[in-house]
């Protein structure tokens, strides 16, 4: 029999938040009434089931909360489960220090408490006690009401982001979701190849599984293009992917596709808000080689193959997108000259699906170097020729 010896270690605060940051948490709001009135809010991510007989449940606050001193006082306090879709609504209430729940849809609990509308689930509560832990509350509540109201995924927190969780049985039905866009692209299977054999290149059709995510759905090369510089066969939609799919989506959609760059200069922001304009304005839009060449596509390839793996933790996605970010590739629009010489990276088109909605986007890449603008310009009506006959 082994004997277990204990260590006192002292650890550093961000091994010690990266350890535990590899163990995912759910996210809830806790709500309560101020004597005064004042509506009460705060983010844990700390929540958890305690004991059935009696029900108790149980969240840790710091100590250093000002909202949570206010709580104590309360005669009843609210614990909201956030929803998957509740990320932004959730760290507008984190971010404030005061009104928290300006401009936020709830109801009232029972209790008397706010619900957030699309939480995924309530529990009316009131604190039995609170145990010094640290630098944090354990606090104990007594469970006095409680259901069930959205029953979707709940936002969670790992690895320092927030996502939620996915099943091998909805990926299933997402992608039985685009078979209609892989019937229509395979319904012109033959102009597609004949795209790619009269340019000399790649010709890729992408359908959108979600605002997320890009499919391959047709893949063609020419014999002048390789299969080692193709992007896999999964692609998130990170900036400056997915244009063709953003320009027609509502502002708040758009919003989240920038959020996806790390930190993202105003020049950087305005490039791809001037493409999303010109792709609704030209139905195409055209990305230039620098100095260096196709290699500058090395990065962007190597990220969709880290990508196309089954599962990412939240770690690898930043690191993917960070990435396809950084590209060197020169996404700003120039004019086309017929007499000028160019280095064409891609030419990407958006694609209507079997539906009318724009989820379809057809790309051409690995093309011929050093061409006119007049070459290139017959490229983009061979392109279009063939984004009609994949619509009709």
């Amino acid at each position: 029999m082994s004997t277990n010896t204990v260590v006192s270690q002292k650890f550093d605060p961000k091994m010690f938040r990266n350890v535990m940051g590899h163990y995912p948490t759910g996210v809830a709001v806790v709500t309560g009434r101020a004597s005064d009135g004042d509506l009460l809010a705060l983010v844990v991510g700390t929540f958890s089931s305690v004991s059935l007989d009696p029900p108790l449940v149980s969240f840790m606050p710091m100590k250093s909360s000002k909202t949570f001193a206010r709580m104590r006082e309360c005669s009843s306090l609210c614990i909201n489960i956030v929803g998957g879709e509740q990320e932004e609504e959730m760290l507008r209430i984190a971010r404030r220090w005061e009104n928290k729940l300006d401009g936020v849809d709830w109801y009232m609990s029972p209790s008397g408490d706010p619900i957030l509308k699309n939480a995924v689930a309530w529990i009316d509560t009131s604190i039995s006690s609170n145990i010094e832990a640290g630098d944090h509350w354990i606090t104990l509540c007594e469970v006095h009401d409680m259901e069930v109201t959205n029953p979707v995924s709940p936002l969670l927190f790992f690895q320092g982001g927030y996502g939620s969780f996915v099943g091998t049985s909805l990926i299933a039905r997402l992608s039985h979701e685009i078979l209609p866009a892989i019937h229509s692209a395979h319904s012109a299977g033959d102009a597609l190849e004949n795209l790619a054999t009269s340019i000399g290149c790649e010709v890729s059709v992408f359908a959108a599984v979600s605002e997320d995510e890009f499919a391959t759905v047709f893949h063609s090369l020419s014999s002048n293009a390789s299969e080692e510089q193709s992007f896999a066969s999964r692609l998130p939609i990170v900036p400056p992917i997915g244009d063709t799919y953003m320009f027609d989506k509502p502002a708040e959609v758009q919003d989240r596709w920038f959020r996806k760059l790390n930190d993202p200069s105003e020049e950087i922001l305005e490039t791809h808000r001037m493409r999303l304009s010109l792709v609704e304005e030209n139905k195409y839009l055209i990305a230039h080689l620098p100095e260096e060449g196709s290699v500058a596509y090395e990065q962007m390839v190597q990220a969709s193959n880290e990508y196309k793996k089954a599962r990412l933790t939240p770690a690898e996605e930043r690191a993917i997108r960070q990435m396809i970010g950084s590209t060197t590739v020169d996404y700003n629009q120039r004019e086309l000259v017929d007499s000028g010489s160019y280095q064409v990276g891609s030419i990407v088109f958006p694609v209507k699906d079997p539906n009318g909605e724009f989820t379809m986007t057809l790309r051409i890449g690995q093309l011929p170097q050093n061409v006119s603008g007049s070459t290139v310009a017959e490229w983009i009506a061979l392109c279009k020729n063939v984004v009609e006959e994949i619509e009709n």
